[in-house]
């Protein structure tokens, strides 16, 4: 079977969809992946055919993209600003993909650029689109915003009520987006967006535990919670020495932002310096943001890009943004968490780990003086260790990868049996 991928933004929406493509490639499958320039060695690292996408922006450029999502006011307001900066590129986008449908038994592409699967059924191209975001998965069980506590649902109410604000929702999140993509679609002969929650594909892959996350009941078949979809960078060895040597065998707390960047770093690290306390050792991964310590010390460890689980080996507590993929890796260590959204999902994910019962939350404000006490906290309960331990013997028997691609190979066969 020919698939064709699709995906932008930074490495956590990237590196899972290069996951998904690389367990369709060791399945005996035909593999592209359509994406910026940015990725290339990643993808073609994996073994995938590389398709190159607009823009042809260096790091620098999506960082500074990055920081105008931080300026957000909430997910629908990220959803515009994302489709502002990708709508001048919109037309070269479908060209390429229109072009590359032409020979693809099935289309995948992000959540976030769902509406692209309305070019796949154009022509008649079975499509799906994965998500990592489980609060933008319609649900019976939960309203699509967090209801007042005053505001009571009777049981007997509950799903058809909910059905409601899922529905409505569906119908503004897909207004708000033709707001400001809906010209260049027209245009595209594609049509504007009709849903973008509720029906964004034939099949919407929902990559998060289903152990730790699936409702009790899904929307319809439409939506299968698969499992993580988990793609690592090669371990280094001499980077492996560096830790070991700055660890002396103790674990220890890591800070890491990932691609989330924001305004005066500087400032805040220089904030972060004068309260964290002297001796206590730390590591900080750089990252997009590119956090630095001005002045040397030897009980901080400053380092680049690395694999997560390589890092997360020697982390006592992770200290980190609440991104997908992140909250994901922290997970399979089996470590605490310290989670301080920047904007997005990441406060809803930051809730999950409280519910879990493996971390805490901080306000994005005050971080580096809260920071202390919070490890503080969080290295010394035991609880939340243990707690931490369990769910990575949970993740541990899960295979996301594996049942994606057998809901994806059905999906195919599916559409040759209707024709």
């Amino acid at each position: 079977m020919r698939f064709l991928l699709t995906s932008h933004g930074s490495t956590g929406d990237i590196f899972p969809v290069i996951r998904l493509g690389r367990a369709l490639l060791e399945a005996g499958h035909d593999v592209r992946f359509a994406t910026v320039s940015l990725f290339q060695k990643d993808v073609e690292k994996a073994g995938l055919k590389f398709v190159k996408l607009p823009p042809d922006w260096d790091q620098n450029a999506f960082s500074e993209a990055m920081r105008e999502l931080t300026k957000s006011k909430n997910p629908v307001d990220l959803l515009k600003i994302i489709y502002s900066e990708a709508d001048p590129f919109l037309d070269e986008i479908i060209e390429i993909l229109r072009r590359e449908l032409l020979t693809a038994d099935a289309f995948v592409s992000n959540y976030v650029f769902g509406n692209l699967c309305r070019l796949a059924r154009q022509l008649e191209v079975p499509c799906a689109v994965t998500t990592f975001a489980h609060n933008a998965v319609p649900s019976l069980y939960n309203p699509p915003i967090p209801l007042p506590r005053s505001f009571i649902i009777p049981s007997i109410l509950t799903k058809r009520i909910n059905r409601f604000l899922w529905t409505v929702a569906d119908k503004y999140v897909s207004w708000n987006l033709n707001q400001v993509i809906g010209d260049s679609l027209n245009r595209n002969e594609i049509g504007e967006v009709e849903s973008y929650l509720i029906n964004p594909a034939d099949k919407v892959l929902v990559t998060v535990s289903p152990s730790l996350f699936e409702p009790k009941e899904l929307w319809d078949d439409r939506f299968s919670f698969t499992g993580y979809l988990r793609w690592q960078a090669p371990e280094d060895p001499a980077t492996q020495e560096s830790l070991e040597k700055f660890c002396e065998g103790d674990k220890v707390p890591v800070l890491t932002f990932g691609s989330v960047t924001f305004e005066n770093t500087r400032k805040i690290m220089r904030r972060f310096l004068k309260n964290w306390p002297a001796g206590k050792k730390i590591i900080i991964q750089s990252g997009w943001a590119q956090l630095a310590i001005e002045r040397s010390t030897t009980n901080i460890f400053t380092i680049d890009r690395i694999s997560h689980d390589q890092l997360f080996k020697f982390a006592s507590v992770v200290i980190h943004h609440g991104g997908a993929g992140t909250t994901a890796s922290v997970l399979f260590a089996g470590v605490p968490h310290i989670v301080v959204p920047h904007f997005g999902d990441q406060k809803f994910f930051g809730n999950e780990v409280k519910r879990l019962g493996v971390g805490v939350s901080l306000r994005l404000s005050k971080w580096p003086e809260d920071l202390p006490r919070a490890v503080r906290k969080v290295e010394r309960s035991k609880k939340r260790l243990k707690k931490a331990a369990e769910l990575a013997r949970t993740l541990a028997n899960e295979n996301g990868s594996e049942r994606a691609v057998k809901e994806l190979e059905q999906l195919v066969l599916d559409k040759e049996k209707a024709q």
